[in-house]
């Protein structure tokens, strides 16, 4: 392991310890009852999606109405519950067997995040990118029972293999990630491109088949949900139906969130969040600009294809928490940190405040994104 690959590993552990200690504090000092009714750590962890991936670990999709009635669980798809079924045989807490799923996940990607970021920008941005990602302001979901980091450990592993012309582990690490959240779509749709982008070899042609391997798995996940509930767009169904989330004009999207965002009638932290989306919207935006300006077709293809598809919902849902996926954004600061001497110190005073903020917002179990 590099120098810059321990650097990442050791800020990745440390970081992970502080929002640890956080959130102990957190749930102490800002409780307002008696020593005995606090609330335990583990508690404060088990908020919004962390029941719903512990449903599906726990009884699978067809558990209603035995079990629950919430029909909505379709729209995660199966790979953090699998495993998260896994190890819980090893670790009986399911809420402690999902932490333990984030933090080795979340390792994993801030070694390989290191490692891409070593080939496009030097040893500063590889030590740099990975602790960007990990005091970012919404890293509390790579820290919380959440999907982000396990799709993480599996798509910059598959983009690595693919910037190293290795396409079988591109596409087997790319039909893991597929099977963690639906993001995979667009990672198979930049691998593809990062392939016909890439110098011509012998075997091109053979090259590109296990490409295919993360379509093979949505289309998979999309008959599994046929056979359960009799609807081809079940997933699309469930964002609608559940989440009120459907394909609209870009302006209405925006103007839908702007309303929300500006109206004093609304809940603060409702409020707050808007706006977050709203800024996290701007830097996608911004991120797809410098991207086609440097002709980065592949990660474009990746952060674009996120951007549009969040930015034609019916409002800006999980934008900000979204960010954490985009690399490029990582890759990019590090290595305008390294040209601009201001950047590193004010990324550092502004975003790990605002991820102590969502942190003790989180384990409160208010609204966050």
């Amino acid at each position: 392991m590099t120098e810059p690959e321990r650097e990442a590993l050791t800020g990745w552990v440390a970081t992970r310890v502080a929002v640890a200690l956080l959130a102990l504090g957190t749930l102490w000092a800002v409780a307002d009852t008696q020593a005995g009714n606090v609330s335990s750590w583990l508690s404060g962890w088990d908020h919004w999606d962390t029941g719903l991936f512990v449903k599906i670990a726990r009884f699978g999709y067809q558990g209603y109405p035995e079990h629950y009635s919430d029909k909505g669980v379709v729209a995660f798809f199966p790979g953090e519950p699998l495993l998260l079924r896994g190890v819980h045989y090893v670790v009986p807490s399911w809420i402690a067997a999902g932490l333990l799923i984030s933090a080795v996940a979340g390792g994993v990607a801030c070694v390989a995040l290191a490692r891409i970021a070593a080939l496009d920008a030097g040893r500063l941005a590889a030590a740099r990118a990975p602790l960007y990602l990990a005091l970012s302001p919404y890293a509390v979901f790579l820290f919380a029972v959440y999907s982000e980091s396990l799709f993480l450990a599996l798509a910059l592993p598959a983009w690595l293999a693919a910037r190293r012309g290795k396409w079988l582990a591109a596409g087997l690490l790319g039909a893991g990630a597929a099977s963690v959240r639906v993001t995979g779509l667009f990672l198979a749709a930049a691998l593809v491109v990062q392939w016909a982008v890439a110098p011509v070899g012998p075997r091109r042609r053979r090259d590109a088949v296990p490409l295919l391997m993360p379509f093979g798995v949505i289309a998979g996940y999309v008959a599994y949900t046929r056979a359960i509930t009799g609807d081809w767009l079940a997933w699309p169904h469930a964002q609608r139906d559940y989440w009120g989330r459907s394909f609209t004009a870009p302006w209405t999207a925006f103007h839908t969130t702007w309303s929300a965002a500006v109206d004093a009638r609304q809940g603060a932290a409702y409020a707050w969040s808007f706006r977050a989306e709203i800024a996290a919207m701007l830097v996608g935006v911004m991120v797809c600009v410098v991207l086609l300006l440097r002709r980065r077709w592949a990660e474009l293809v990746y952060v674009g294809g996120q951007v549009a598809a969040l930015g034609t919902s019916s409002y800006y849902l999980s934008v900000a928490r979204t960010t954490l996926l985009w690399w490029p954004l990582w890759l990019l600061l590090a290595e305008w940190s390294a040209k601009r001497r201001w950047v590193h110190p004010a990324y550092l005073s502004t975003a790990p405040a605002l991820m102590a903020v969502l942190v003790v917002t989180f384990v409160h179990g208010h609204w966050v994104d």
